[in-house]
């Protein structure tokens, strides 16, 4: 009887150990980013942190239009394309309010690739006239957080997902160095300001540094996500093996060894990256961003399939555990700049726009063509 009982359990954990080590399917993934692009846009304007929705050229919504232009081409038909479009013409293909600031530039990632697939100089000149005056009127001030006018730079690691690939696209399109070399002259200054060589992690803004949370580090998860789908969204403009190819590529793998080692057992990354005791609460706008950069990693041969897959495939598991019925991604952090908290029936654009940049690289990972 005993010998049976074992046996029993032995088999019971066999399966449960192949239900949890089944592939994903590229199909399951397509009609999962489906479902999500979907139930967004159906809610593009009423789920949000506060009071009003967001402008449609709000950094918000321009996170999610770098994820649904990437959905866009992988979608059966044109619809979504259609509804991006319309955003770009509803605003005369211009960049939000404020010049320098980087939030405001995020919708120009949405502009430049529609540009690429139309081919209408429309789509670009608001963007490419904008960035012209700012190279020729560049913002003098300071790094230090709450100094005048401190957000005419990249002061704050979110900036350098919003504005540094505008920048590296404008170079790819057009194939003038003077956008480039803006770019990297900035990315540096704001890398060498709040990179944490030790950890190998971004502090948000200079406020975080030498503060504690329950001794540890404060290294926000969705702030570092900000950054590496940036550094893959970057790189995706340069030419590999270029010298600024590679300087993005060492932070990038840095940056990958550190993620790898801090996953949480369950698949997310917690909202303070090396307090996961202290925050246990899943939160998935983070998380997507990393299994977008990690999963775009090993499809340009910068990452080990073997080492980091095992990582990704838990990840995205645990992502779409988050995705309801109907297609609403949960447990997104609301606006902030700190770890906090999060809901499973709480959703936020840039959420959406995470998780379709995610599925459109886990999708080629598993064999989708």
């Amino acid at each position: 009887m005993t010998n049976l009982k074992t046996a029993l359990v032995g088999c019971m954990l066999l399966i449960s150990s192949l239900s949890f080590s089944q592939k994903i399917k590229p199909e399951e993934v397509k009609a999962t980013m489906k479902k999500v692009a979907d139930w967004q846009i159906d809610h593009y304007r009423d789920a949000y942190t506060y009071d009003n929705p967001h402008h449609p050229l709000d950094w918000t919504n321009g996170a999610l239009y770098v994820g649904m232009v990437k959905w866009a081409a992988m979608a059966e038909n044109d619809k979504y394309y259609v509804w991006l479009k319309t955003i770009g013409e509803f605003s005369d293909w211009k960049l939000h309010n404020r010049i320098y600031h980087a939030d405001d530039h995020t919708v120009g990632q949405l502009y430049l690739e529609l540009y690429r697939k139309y081919k209408d100089s429309k789509m670009m000149e608001p963007t490419k006239e904008q960035f012209n005056f700012i190279m020729y009127h560049p913002a003098k001030t300071s790094l230090k957080w709450r100094t005048p006018y401190h957000q005419s730079r990249w002061n704050w690691c979110d900036a350098l997902f919003m504005s540094p690939p505008v920048w590296a696209k404008l170079y790819n399109i057009t194939g003038e160095r003077k956008y480039l070399d803006f770019m990297m002259n900035e990315f540096k200054a704001t890398t060498d300001f709040l990179f944490d060589e030790e950890e190998h992690l971004y502090y948000r803004d200079e406020s975080y540094m030498g503060q504690l949370n329950n001794g540890t580090k404060i290294f926000w998860s969705r702030g570092n996500g900000w950054v590496f789908a940036g550094l893959a969204n970057i790189m995706n403009e340069l030419e590999p093996g270029s010298e600024e190819h590679l300087y993005f590529r060492d932070i990038f793998e840095k940056m990958a060894a550190k993620l790898l080692k801090i996953q949480t057992p369950e698949g997310h990354w917690a909202m303070s990256l090396l307090g996961q005791k202290y925050y246990p609460t899943p939160e998935t706008s983070g998380t997507s961003f990393y299994v977008y950069g990690l999963a775009w990693g090993i499809n340009r041969g910068i990452l080990d399939k073997k080492t980091y897959g095992p990582a990704i495939e838990k990840a995205w598991k645990a992502l779409v555990n988050h995705v309801n019925e109907k297609g609403m991604l949960g447990y997104v952090q609301p606006i902030g700049a700190a770890p906090g908290k999060a809901w499973p029936n709480k959703t936020e654009v840039y959420g959406a726009g995470a998780f379709l940049s995610a599925g459109s690289e886990v999708y080629k990972l598993y064999g989708g063509k």
